[in-house]
């Protein structure tokens, strides 16, 4: 890679994921210039691949997860209503940002519908209105080509070692958490920062202990 070249950065998010809204917000903390591509993904697919446990499905895990979400959007000044029910079905909606062509203007709009309003994603009327917004064709949800895209971001992302959302993916390197965009601008700036003794002594550290399963 030309080192004058800015590296390209790919986001990874599923709808459903609340820190994924916030991630959102903060993406513009990235290097200016840095050419960002944005992956809907399957969350629901990504724990199945890896064998977890989704916030949401550890009872004090959720009431943590929406607690945090709301005190760091009120924190940093991001409107956030949850919505009528959690989780809830995201696969409508991943379709409908790739059928949008996964722009910016498009995710960004579904996330505030989401995330912003306390409506139900259950209800066909928010999916048809947001089909509508953005000018997509209803039928372009259930087209192949755009069931496939989905299915390959999803696997494309597990290949790359992605393991929750939001995540960015920088030079092979995963950055995960609403909290991790400046770690990664950081990396973009300086890719020595992972280089130093302590993290790869940290890349390399012997399990001391296994839980047994």
């Amino acid at each position: 890679m030309n080192p004058t070249t800015p590296a390209s950065v790919t986001w990874y998010f599923d709808f459903i994921s609340p820190y994924s809204y916030l991630a959102q917000q903060t993406l513009r903390q990235l290097p200016p210039g840095t050419p960002l591509q944005r992956e809907p993904v399957l969350f629901a697919g990504m724990l199945n691949h890896w064998g977890q446990k989704g916030p949401a499905e550890i009872a004090p895990k959720r009431q943590w997860t929406y607690r945090s979400c709301l005190w760091l959007a009120r924190k940093y000044g991001v409107p956030l209503r949850m919505p009528a029910a959690h989780p809830f079905n995201s696969l409508p909606y991943l379709r409908l940002a790739i059928a949008a062509g996964r722009s910016a203007t498009a995710i960004e709009t579904i996330f505030a519908a989401l995330w912003t309003t306390g409506a139900d994603p259950a209800d066909p009327q928010l999916l048809a209105g947001l089909t509508r917004t953005l000018h997509v064709e209803a039928a372009k949800l259930a087209d192949p080509a755009v069931k496939n895209a989905l299915r390959e971001a999803t696997q494309r992302a597990v290949e790359q070692g992605v393991f929750g959302v939001p995540s960015l993916v920088v030079r092979g390197q995963v950055f995960w958490g609403a909290d991790s965009v400046d770690f990664a601008a950081a990396y973009l700036e300086d890719p020595a920062i992972l280089e130093n003794d302590e993290m790869r002594r940290a890349d390399t550290l012997p399990v001391g202990a296994a839980r047994a399963v």
